[in-house]
């Protein structure tokens, strides 16, 4: 009976196990990255939302925008699942104080009614644009933090 012997093949067993073993938080790492990008790219369209002193003027309030500024964040990993996502999005409320909202406004609500705009407020899609310009660089960030992570494993 014939037997073959190949060498080196036991190490790259060896760097492909560590590898699997390590998937999970490399992808986490990614994926944490690639969020960092779209986020920093959401919050210079917050900054640059318009302002106006008046209240239901159709643009935002200096205190509704210090809101967003405020409550905008990434939340936790997530696992739906074969998938590992985590979520951008607005939490809390801000300061702007009214009948319906004797605690401050939400800020969900807030950035929504700008984004889909409203029967007083144009709409001006600042997240879509903001997360449709940040794509490409979130995607090479992301394959760049996995390549990083492999050639450390692989080494």
């Amino acid at each position: 009976m014939a037997s073959w012997k190949f060498e080196g093949l036991d190490e790259y067993l060896r760097q492909l196990e560590r590898l699997s073993s390590n998937s999970e938080e490399t992808i986490g790492h990614a994926i944490y990255e690639g969020a960092g990008v779209v986020a920093k790219a959401c919050a210079a369209a917050i900054e640059s939302l318009p302002v106006s002193n008046q209240y239901n003027s159709g643009v935002i309030t200096s205190v509704q925008k210090a809101g967003l500024k405020e409550g905008f964040g990434i939340s936790h990993a997530q696992t739906d699942g074969d998938y590992r996502h985590v979520k951008l999005g607005f939490d809390g409320y801000n300061k702007q104080k009214t009948k319906k909202y004797p605690n401050g406004q939400p800020n969900s609500v807030i950035a929504r009614s700008i984004n889909s705009g409203t029967s007083f407020r144009k709409k001006n899609p600042f997240i879509d644009r903001a997360t449709r310009a940040s794509k490409k660089s979130c995607e090479s960030t992301m394959q760049k933090v996995i390549e990083n992570e492999i050639e450390k494993i692989m080494k």
